[in-house]
């Protein structure tokens, strides 16, 4: 018996030396019934801009037979020679050879596209080509299809030197930080498309005018290309459309800026939507911003001006320390960290609506924060804040806070406060008057409501999805309760408003 466990161990050992003993999935077959499937039948890329390379896309080989195949060749059919590139096994290549995927199994190939320019110049083409798989006498394709767009490419130390207008023939794409100069003027044209590489900033030390003289003549819609300036990340992939933080957003020299008008304009996935940065109290650089969009903002921890004394900021829609913005017309929605943040300067939201969901983000702070403290150690002492706040849906929601407004020592410069015929989520500021150094702005009849829920169309709150309506519902409390301003006679989407009872917000309702 002692040696019967030796002699079934050697006799287990001869055995899986013969054939019959290969794994079936090892074992290679030639019958031509045996094809490969694979996880698309066409690698699409979405537009890519001409001469930048694209995101990777995956294509999934499967062997779906018991037995392993060899595929004696995977190439690129060149039907565009140089567009498209392969990384098979670890290897960038153009053709590979004798691979072999064992039964079941898979194998993963990864393709890239880089579009040169097109004769099309300043309209979109279509760039495609072939993947070809041979095995066993089978010829198989999977398709490439590419969308490519020309553009006009800006950085990643450009110095706009002169007075310069942005085409909207084709898209800018920003590398880097693209400094306007001072004394210098950059306009925009209405429709342009600007696309912002992962870091990228729009520097503005001179002045930044867009769309200064464009007055629609009929209401727009929330899809307009021909009159809506759009910024964003410049990665087009349908996965990051919504993505914040993918670019740093425009800053506003403290000393030289002057004169700033962004109208009819959309800005996202930045980590700063409009931000100045005026650390030592020097002359307020003002930015009118009208009719505008600030959407998916949010970013880390950032230190600006060359360093600021080891404070950094977290990201804003609007973010200004000793910097004065008038905000008219402006939507503000997913906005991870703030809605507007103001360290000082002057802050005139009218006909606003802020709507800060955000449910991606696990928010801790306010949509409106303010305060008078100094922005770092080294920082002059700013001015007191003035905020006025009229015509306004200040709302949202966040599990960490019961406040869209805030006021850190706020009764230091409450003379400077002003909040008429708006909606509020608040219940710090829920009072009918102040009481010692709690603030109340629940006062003097003007309020449309504390805590009143506004009734957009769709919300994060009463519907699902991601594509959002904050246009009011048909039953909104915030319908005809607003004061009208000759000044802003129209809403966001250039419709007209109301000359006896206005609408709060940036949006007058939509007829039922």
């Amino acid at each position: 018996m002692r040696f019967l466990l030796p002699m079934l161990l050697v006799f287990s050992a001869l055995l899986c030396l013969l054939p019959g003993c290969e794994p079936k999935e090892d074992l290679v077959t030639t019958d031509n019934s045996a094809k490969l499937e694979f996880s698309a039948d066409t690698v699409l890329f979405d537009t890519v801009f001409a001469q930048v390379g694209t995101v990777t896309k995956r294509l999934w080989v499967y062997n779906r037979n018991a037995r392993a195949v060899k595929v004696s060749e995977i190439r690129l059919a060149d039907t565009n020679p140089g567009t498209y590139s392969l990384l098979i096994n670890g290897d960038e290549t153009r053709i590979a050879n004798d691979l072999e995927i064992r039964g079941k199994d898979s194998l993963l190939v990864l393709v890239k596209a880089m579009l040169g320019p097109s004769a099309t110049e300043n309209k979109p083409f279509l760039v495609d080509d072939r993947l070809l798989f041979s095995t066993n006498g089978n010829e198989q394709d999977v398709k490439l299809v590419a969308y490519g767009q020309n553009a006009y490419f800006h950085g990643p130390e450009e110095h706009i030197s002169r007075n310069t207008t942005w085409p909207k023939n084709r898209p800018h794409v920003i590398y880097g930080v693209v400094v306007v100069d001072a004394g210098v003027t950059l306009r925009i044209q209405p429709g342009t498309r600007i696309y912002s590489h992962a870091g990228s900033v729009l520097f503005v030390r001179g002045t930044l005018r867009i769309n200064e003289n464009t007055n629609p003549s009929a209401e727009l819609t929330p899809t307009d290309t021909a009159t809506f300036v759009r910024f964003q990340g410049d990665r087009l992939e349908s996965f990051y459309a919504d993505i914040p933080g993918q670019w740093v957003g425009i800053q506003f020299d403290s000393c030289s800026s002057r004169n700033n008008l962004v109208r009819f304009t959309e800005i996202k996935n930045a980590s700063f939507g409009l931000l100045i940065f005026n650390r030592l109290n020097g002359p307020h650089p003002r930015v009118t911003v009208e009719n505008t969009i600030l959407r998916n903002i949010s970013g880390e921890a950032r230190s600006f001006g060359g360093g600021s004394g080891g404070q950094s900021f977290e990201g804003a829609g609007v973010f200004g320390i000793s910097g004065d913005f008038d905000l008219r017309n402006c939507l503000f929605t997913n906005c991870g960290e703030y809605a507007v943040r103001g360290i000082g300067g002057t802050y005139n939201l009218n006909y606003c609506t802020i709507a800060n969901y955000t449910p991606i983000f696990r928010r801790e702070s306010a949509s409106l924060w303010f305060t008078n403290e100094l922005a770092d150690r080294r920082a002059a002492v700013p001015n007191a804040v003035r905020v006025t706040v009229d015509n306004s849906i200040i709302w949202g929601f966040s599990s960490q806070t019961d406040d869209e407004l805030f006021f850190k020592n706020g009764n230091t410069y409450r003379a400077n406060l002003s909040i008429r015929n708006s909606i509020l989520r608040t219940k710090e500021y829920s009072a009918t008057m102040d009481v010692g150094d709690k603030l109340g702005f629940n006062n003097n009849g003007n309020q449309v409501g504390i805590e009143v829920d506004p009734k957009f169309k769709s919300s994060p709150a009463r519907s699902f999805g991601n594509k959002f309506d904050y246009r009011l519902d048909t039953l909104s409390p915030a319908s005809n309760k607003g004061v009208f301003n000759s000044a802003i006679p129209r809403d966001l989407l250039n419709k007209t408003r109301s000359v006896t009872a206005p609408d709060l917000g940036a949006y007058e309702r939509v007829n039922p």
